[in-house]
């Protein structure tokens, strides 16, 4: 499944890529990108929960990036 969400509150790209592998070392993330230009985060992670998968991004995103929200487009 993918998912396309738009993420605001980056200061930085070197902010995005950081942020972009944490959320890939997530067991549910088959693959994550982050476009600092566009503020895009698009994921994909397979069959699973939807609501149980962008939980635990934003669980990520709060530890590495607390300033920084998301919301689906």
């Amino acid at each position: 499944m993918k998912c396309k969400l738009k993420i605001k509150g980056l200061d930085c790209a070197n902010c995005a890529n950081e942020l972009e592998r944490e959320i890939q070392k997530l067991d549910e993330i088959e693959n994550a990108t982050i476009s600092f230009m566009t503020e895009r985060l698009e994921l994909d992670f397979g069959d699973n929960n939807k609501e149980e998968v962008l939980r635990k991004v934003k669980k990520v995103i709060k530890k590495e990036e607390p300033d920084v929200t998301i919301e689906e487009t």
